[in-house]
């Protein structure tokens, strides 16, 4: 059986198949552009050799880990050899390092994998600032710094697309609405590996040079760029194409397999925002794939798609990105609202307050967010007819966000208040989103955005909305449910420290580069006057502080998991959510008999209906 294991599916297998992959690629494109492609005879790069590379790369780690197996067995009339239910689960921890379609194995990998990229692109955030305490270049150059900044910002963009819905989404979606599993399981584990595929493709661009770009690539930049552009393509694709499978996934779940007497109006406002979530990735993700697919031919193929030397323009590239790239903000930030609004009912001992409205809230935000993407442009020349829409429908998306902030003060209001460290990230993100969206303002209108575009003003809006509103509930998410997730309690004391270092070092940090952007430092630039000195470096030792926040966290994740191990309560928050009514461990198959729901999801303060008494003469 051991050796089964090792020469079977598994991830030592996945990891030689793609490397034998890559350079099957790299041997097959160095062929064909030598035979067809007369211009990378003259240039020092080849990024036909490096597309195929990363293709094959990604095929032979999808077959190692046996994607392949099931659809080719099925096709030969023959069953699947390979197991893929944990029913005993004989295996232990390996399976947390494999292919497996248990939703709760799922949400744990996409935990700990996104967890360590989170960490990837935290140490490029530090190197960022430790550059920034001079105001000429310090350690690194200028190609090098924006390296680092494009690093940083991709792969946290990227990766935190499914910073919610991977863990938290595939682990409790099931739970919550009553099911034994997510409509399709295989493509669930697809969606883990192909993100983990393009994390690693990522990394690598530090191998080919890096990218001069950003994270938003534009054009004609993403054209002119060395190699490690093509690692940036072939990322994001991965990301799209996993967030696409991904939402179609819990979109169908969520439609198809609520238990009996779930109706829409008794959905946790959790799986609401999934719903929300997953509606504007099946609508943003593909534009964005297309959009990548279209610069890898303008680098490969020698199309001009953005290039207005050969009759493209770049101007198309900048709203075709930001068609997406808008939405993406929500696809952000509306996992958090979810759990902002699924856990203050639990530590307010208070039903959610304005539930219709909430839903309205989020529905609202995915609507409109699709009509507010070139307030990112309004300083690139675009036709100045069309600013002033773009200023009011980017105005407007402030009133269902609005919903989502009445819904929570309504909660919180004149609540039974319980300062557990996920109540105290929820009460962080209060704070720190609605700086975010107050900042906001200054963007969407055009007189203030010319002024502030491009500089740390817009810098520290972002970090305030997506960090301060997005990492704040995931650590609320990660301390509220990793108890369930695991069978063991984490130590609420250092909690509570980590989340005062953090609230009070992030805001240390940002809140002085709003200033900054005022004073006309502009963003990607590794030099600054002088004067700003003091500011940069007051924001750059208040984001070590940040940094050093999270190894709080990463030791008291250790400590508690791996050496303490104190068994966590079936139902440690008195949460009457469903996915606390069942027992801990979870079982294999969630629910021994599907429950069927007869009241709202948060019936906290409401007493219980008085038994019916029997009628005279009847049993019992």
């Amino acid at each position: 059986m051991r050796l089964k294991r090792l020469i079977g599916f598994n991830l030592l297998a996945a990891v030689a198949l793609a490397a034998f992959g890559y350079y099957v690629g790299w041997w097959l494109g160095h062929q064909i552009s030598a035979k067809s492609l007369d211009y990378f005879g003259d240039t020092d790069q080849n990024d036909v050799a490096l597309f195929l590379a990363y293709l094959l790369g990604v095929i032979g780690f999808l077959a190692g880990l046996g994607f392949f197996e099931y659809p080719l067995a099925r096709i030969a009339g023959r069953p699947s050899s390979v197991d893929h239910e944990e029913k005993d689960d004989p295996r232990g921890w390996t399976r947390y390092i494999g292919y497996s379609t248990d939703h709760k194995v799922v949400g744990l990998q996409y935990l700990i994998g996104i967890g360590f990229f989170l960490f990837f692109g935290g140490v490029n955030a530090m190197l960022i600032r430790f550059e920034l305490l001079r105001p000429q270049p310090n350690v690194f150059g200028s190609g090098q710094y924006l390296t680092l900044v494009g690093l940083h910002g991709t792969m946290m963009m990227g990766m935190m697309t499914s910073g919610i819905l991977g863990p938290f989404g595939s682990y409790f979606l099931p739970l919550m609405i009553g099911a034994r599993r997510l409509a399709f399981p295989r493509i669930e584990a697809l969606t883990f590996w192909m993100l983990m595929a393009g994390g690693l493709i990522l990394s690598s661009t530090v191998f080919y040079g890096g990218f001069p770009t950003g994270w938003t690539g534009y054009a004609p930049l993403n054209d002119q760029a060395n190699m490690g552009m093509d690692a940036y393509i072939a990322f994001f694709a991965l990301v799209g194409i996993s967030m696409t499978l991904l939402a179609f996934n819990m979109l169908a779940t969520v439609f198809m397999m609520r238990a009996p007497g779930l109706t829409w109006g008794r959905l946790p406002i959790f799986v609401w925002s999934i719903v929300a979530t997953a509606g504007l990735n099946v609508l943003a993700a593909p534009v964005l794939i297309t959009t990548l697919v279209m610069v890898a031919l303008d680098r490969t193929a020698q199309t001009g798609f953005y290039l207005s030397t050969q009759g493209g323009s770049q101007f198309l590239y900048e709203n075709l990105f930001w068609f997406f790239g808008h939405p993406e903000v929500y696809i952000l930030a509306i996992p958090g609202f979810g759990i902002l609004l699924e856990l203050l009912p639990v530590f307010s001992r208070k039903p959610l307050w304005g539930y219709r409205l909430a839903v309205a809230g989020m529905l609202g935000v995915g609507l409109l967010s699709f009509f507010v993407w070139q307030h990112h442009l309004f300083v690139s020349g675009m036709n100045a007819d069309l600013r002033p829409f773009y200023m009011l429908s980017t105005e407007l998306i402030s009133i269902p966000t609005g919903f989502i902030f009445a819904c929570a003060m309504g909660t919180i209001w004149r609540g039974r208040l319980r300062y557990d460290v996920p109540m105290l990230f929820c009460l962080g993100w209060i704070f720190n989103f609605l700086i975010g969206g107050l900042t906001g303002v200054f963007l969407s209108d055009v007189p203030s955005d010319v002024t502030t575009h491009g500089s740390f003003f817009s810098l520290a809006h972002f970090h305030y909305t997506v960090v301060g509103g997005l990492l704040f509930t995931f650590f609320a998410a990660i301390y509220y449910w990793l108890p369930k997730m695991t069978g063991i309690e984490l130590n609420q004391k250092l909690g509570k420290v980590h989340f005062w270092i953090m609230f009070i070092a992030f805001n240390s940090t940002f809140a002085p580069l709003f200033a900054v952007g005022f004073l006309g430092q502009p963003r990607r630039v590794v030099t600054y006057p002088g004067n700003l000195q003091f500011l940069n470096d007051w924001a750059s030792v208040s984001a070590f502080v940040l940094g050093g926040s999270m190894l709080i966290f990463l030791y008291n994740l250790v400590w508690s998991l791996v050496f303490k191990r104190a068994p966590a309560a079936a139902n440690p928050w008195q949460s009457k959510s469903l996915e606390f009514q069942v027992p801990t461990p979870v079982p294999v198959y969630d629910f021994d008999r599907i429950p069927v729901i007869d009241s709202d999801p948060y019936p906290y303060g409401v007493e219980p209906a008085p038994r019916v008494p029997a009628p005279a003469g009847a049993p019992g």
